[in-house]
Parts: structure tokens; C-alpha cells; sequence
């Protein structure tokens, strides 16, 4: 399955159009009332935001600006902003876990994700970290998606043409397992990036190397310590890469009120780890750290690699085809 390119709109780039201007009929709207607590609606003709409070008509924030603040019929306010990409896929419908926005930002950087690209990624999930990549190589880039399930390819696209408003140009989503489907789709040395969020990316060694340009970037998102090291150990035996680094990141709010300022009693923690590595030229021997004692692993290690071993909840066909119902009805609101 592809999305057909669609050229860019006069507008601006894909999308563009939506994030700015005032509120129009079929856009989602933040709604933040005096308390803090936050609700996101659909704008539609004749319809109105009801709580036990009173309800406040759509009418009354179509054709206003974004940023503006109204009033319900009980009086109580609601300030109106357009919920920001870190608000959609926190909320966007979704049959796997979503890349969390902090790491979206740090693959986006760190992999050095640049307008034009030409990236590839394996496991879409429901197309939070492809929305990402979208954003930053930009209309004339290329992004090439593999999802091994049909139910989540549907999730993402819905998702991906909800926030876009359509089909964007760049991307392409194809079925199947990436190390097959990508040798056929791309040519080798033709890459510029490759993003993997998978349980053994240490299986696309032979297919990345191939597919990725010489200076190419390699970036894996994994969950677990054990797959974190198993994927670096892999890398280093290979030969045709760089020495990989790893990291995570924690977020943590501050809590802001008068003299009160302190760190939140919740925050962020553990999502996942990053782990990059970068193609060497053809024929070139990669520089051995000195004092790395070589990893060994079982065959009862290698045999142990499923799903169900690292924790991943498994999710049912029938919910599945539920949130994809959801995401693609989520292209005509938008």
C-alpha cells in the first residue's frame, strides 16, 4: 500500500494551511478551562461542548482567532488554542504504543533529519514517530514506511492524513517485513537515514547496510536493556558501522505558583532507548575501541526474542480494526 505524491499546496507546505488562520468548521480545538483541566472537540456547524456546567456553541469559536478565550452559557471561560503535534499524539487513536514526543524530538535531531531526506523507517505502530519524520524532511523529502500488519498501517495513515489533512507527498507505507520489502524498494547507497523502532533490529543489519549511503545514519528506538545491547553488540561484530552510542531521556515539569516553585511529583521517566550508528564507506575497518571485552549469547538468548519475553501487550485483531475505524474517521473532521 503507497499514498500517491500529491503536490504541494499553494498554501504552503502539506499542512500548513491548518496551523494557522482563524478557527474553522472541521478543526479540533483545545479547550482549557479556569482550572486547568483540558478537553479537545471537533468544530462542526450547530454543534456545542456540554459539562455539567453549562455548554458552550461551536459557533462561538468559529471564525475566532486561535488564541482567543469564550464564555459558556453559565458564564465559565475556556481559553481556544489549536492542540500543538505533542497534544495529537498523545490523544491520536492507536493500536500500539506511541513513540513518546521526547523521543520523536530526539530521533528528529539526533539522526539529523533534514528537509530532503531520504529516510526509511520500520515499525509505524500507529504513525506518531512518522508524523515526525513527515515534518522534518518536508514535501520535497522522501519517507519510506514498512508495518509488518495491515491494521496498523491503516491506524498510522489515518492518523498521518488526519494531522496533514490529506495525503502528504513524501510518504509512502508499504506491508511487510523490512528487510525483505526495503532491499526491493530502494536502491543501495540510496538512503540518507534509516529509523527503526522493532523488537530485533539486529536482524535489518545486512538490509541497512545495504540501503544506507556511506556517512548514512542508523537510529533504533528499543525498549529493554537487553535489547539495547544485543543490537549494539551486533553492530560492532558487523564491521560496516560506526561505534554506537546510546541514551534515554527523562522529562520532568516544575510545578510554578508564586514562591512554590518545585519539581512535579510525576514526570516522564523511562520510554526507551536510542541507540545510532553510522554507515562507513565500502571496504573501510571501523576503529576498535581498546578494552571492550566481546559479548556472548546463548542460543537460549537468541531463541528468546518475542514479544510477549520484553513485555509488549498483545493486542487483538478486533481492537484493531476498531482504532483504525477511528483514525480514518478522523481524515473527514479534519
Amino acid at each position: 500500500m503507497s499514498s500517491s505524491p500529491q503536490p504541494t499546496t499553494p498554501e504552503g507546505p502539506t499542512g500548513a494551511e491548518f496551523r494557522r488562520g482563524p478557527f474553522r468548521v472541521g478543526e479540533r480545538v483545545q479547550l482549557t478551562d479556569e482550572r486547568g483541566r483540558m478537553n479537545t472537540i471537533t468544530l462542526a456547524e450547530g454543534g456545542a461542548f456540554h459539562t455539567h456546567k453549562g455548554f458552550l456553541n461551536h459557533s462561538e469559536i468559529i471564525g475566532k482567532p486561535d488564541g482567543s478565550v469564550v464564555t459558556n452559557t453559565a458564564g465559565h471561560q475556556y481559553q481556544t488554542l489549536r492542540p500543538l503535534l505533542a497534544d495529537f499524539v498523545l490523544s491520536m487513536p492507536r493500536g500500539a504504543a506511541v513513540v513518546y514526543p521526547k523521543d520523536a524530538g530526539q530521533i528528529i535531531t539526533m539522526a539529523d533529519i533534514f528537509p530532503g531526506a531520504r529516510v526509511v523507517e520500520a515499525g509505524v505502530g500507529s504513525g506518531a514517530l512518522s508524523i515526525s519524520l513527515l515534518r522534518a524532511v518536508g514535501d520535497g523529502g522522501y519517507l519510506h514506511s514498512f508495518e509488518r500488519r495491515q491494521e496498523f498501517a491503516d491506524i498510522a495513515q489515518g492518523n498521518v492524513e488526519t494531522i496533514f489533512g490529506g495525503p502528504h507527498p513524501a510518504w509512502h507505507i508499504s506491508i511487510g517485513d523490512f528487510q525483505d520489502e526495503v532491499l526491493k524498494a530502494e536502491e543501495p547507497g540510496s538512503v540518507d537515514r534509516v529509523v527503526l523502532d522493532m523488537l530485533a533490529p539486529w536482524e535489518c543489519l545486512d538490509a541497512v547496510a545495504t540501503v544506507l549511503a556511506p556517512g548514512g545514519v542508523w537510529i533504533n528506538y528499543v525498549a529493554t536493556a537487553t535489547q539495547l545491547s544485543r543490537t549494539a553488540e551486533a553492530i560492532r561484530a558487523d564491521g560496516r558501522f560506526t561505534e554506537p552510542d546510546a541514551w534515554e531521556s527523562m522529562v520532568r515539569g516544575w510545578h510554578l505558583e508564586g514562591l512554590a516553585v518545585r519539581p512535579e511529583h510525576r514526570m516522564v521517566g523511562h520510554t526507551g532507548f536510542l541507540l545510532v550508528a553510522r554507515r562507513l564507506a565500502e571496504g573501510v575497518e571501523p576503529l576498535v575501541r581498546k578494552k571492550r571485552n566481546k559479548a556472548e549469547f546463548s542460543e537460549e538468548d537468541l531463541n528468546a526474542w518475542t514479544p510477549e519475553s520484553v513485555g509488549e501487550r498483545t493486542v487483538s485483531d478486533r481492537r484493531l480494526r476498531r482504532v483504525a475505524r477511528d483514525a480514518r474517521a478522523g481524515i473527514g473532521e479534519a
